[in-house]
């Protein structure tokens, strides 16, 4: 009898926490946003016709149940702990954490993808600029400052610098490496910080040539609650940072036109416009073309970057040097349409590739 009584109380306690996760479920809050994840959550699909024949409804449903499902932040949570306390796991989700700074990991060297890279890099420059004073530098990515240090697996740093500079003989290249520690990168985020970042620019300033014209009479402003990429892969508690970019006068009558939007605005936007991403507060983050003007440039230079997030932060402490200043990023325009919009045989423009190793190592997505 007693056994039987204790089986019916699993039972009923089973029965009760199912009941109840799918009552909250279907008539608790929901959320229409995801801080952690830096995104909108799914909402219930409507239901028709076409959306049962083509089972789009039964998809985006098992998108919405599980955005919206119970305690689903907490039970992500949870794996983490377990995943790296109980299993002894040095990584979660590709996570991994060192004094406080997350990292993920990313190897091996996919030295295909790095020729590939080089290739494009080649190409746009032979079809627009053939005769042009080209220069490109590489961003280190946080795992070489932090991955095999710390007993992580990564890329071969030294083979990639190798191989870009194989190809790309007939381009300048600006080392940046030494210029950049940890400590200039977000705790929680892939990127650099612009603060960080008066060696690095100095050092392409002295190679291209304008680092007389560069400043350090910048204002600090402030987000004080920065959370990056990070935070939502590793589902840990990690803590706010914030985020700071630098303003003068250049930077104020500076203005970016985009593409995209056909619209001209301030090369810094506010909080509320930069959305979920607060490191969108630099130059509306990455986008196909932009074209940035600016009235206080000591030159009537011009200046033509390839680039990708990593630009963002690091362009507008270009300002002082060029007049204007052409932005491109052909994760999102194919090369083969940049004639149409921009004019690569303007007098006094210079040409910099800046990309990071991460996209220089998953290049397939260059156009």
């Amino acid at each position: 009898m007693l056994k039987f009584i204790k089986h019916n109380i699993i039972i009923l306690g089973f029965s009760c926490c199912i009941t109840g996760f799918m009552l909250t479920l279907v008539f608790g809050g929901k959320q229409t946003s995801s801080v952690s994840e830096r995104r909108k959550l799914a909402t219930f699909p409507s239901l028709s016709v076409e959306s049962l024949q083509d089972q789009s409804f039964m998809e985006d449903l098992e998108a919405y149940f599980l955005d919206h499902f119970p305690l689903r932040d907490g039970l992500r949570r949870i794996k983490a702990y377990f995943a790296y306390d109980v299993l002894g796991q040095l990584e979660n989700n590709d996570i991994y954490m060192v004094n406080g700074y997350a990292g993920k990991l990313e190897y091996p060297l996919n030295e295909t993808s790095v020729t590939r890279a080089a290739e494009k890099m080649q190409a746009i420059k032979e079809q627009y600029f053939p005769e042009g004073e080209v220069y490109y530098a590489i961003v280190p990515d946080k795992n070489y400052l932090l991955a095999e240090q710390n007993g992580y697996p990564s890329i071969d740093y030294d083979r990639l610098e190798t191989r870009m500079q194989e190809q790309l003989k007939d381009m300048t290249y600006i080392d940046i490496w030494d210029t950049l520690s940890i400590e200039d990168y977000y705790t929680t985020d892939t990127h650099w910080r612009q603060e960080c970042l008066e060696e690095t620019v100095v050092r392409i300033g002295e190679k291209m040539g304008f680092s007389q014209y560069l400043t350090n009479d910048y204002e600090r402003q402030e987000i004080a609650e920065f959370y990056g990429v990070y935070y939502g892969q590793s589902a840990l508690p990690l803590s706010s940072e914030p985020l700071y970019y630098l303003t003068n006068e250049t930077t104020q009558a500076a203005t970016q036109w985009s593409l995209e939007t056909n619209k001209t605005q301030p090369i810094h936007i506010s909080e509320e416009e930069a959305g979920f991403d607060k490191y969108n507060i630099f130059l509306s983050g990455a986008q196909a073309l932009q074209r940035i003007e600016s009235p206080l440039a000591k030159t009537e230079n011009r200046l033509i970057v390839f680039r990708d997030s990593f630009g963002s932060s690091i362009v507008p402490l270009f300002l002082e040097a060029y007049k204007e200043i052409i932005l491109i990023d052909t994760r999102y325009i194919s090369s083969a349409l940049l004639g149409d919009y921009v004019d690569f045989e303007a007098k006094n423009t210079q040409v910099l590739f800046l990309y990071n190793t991460l996209l220089l190592n998953n290049s397939s997505m260059l156009k």
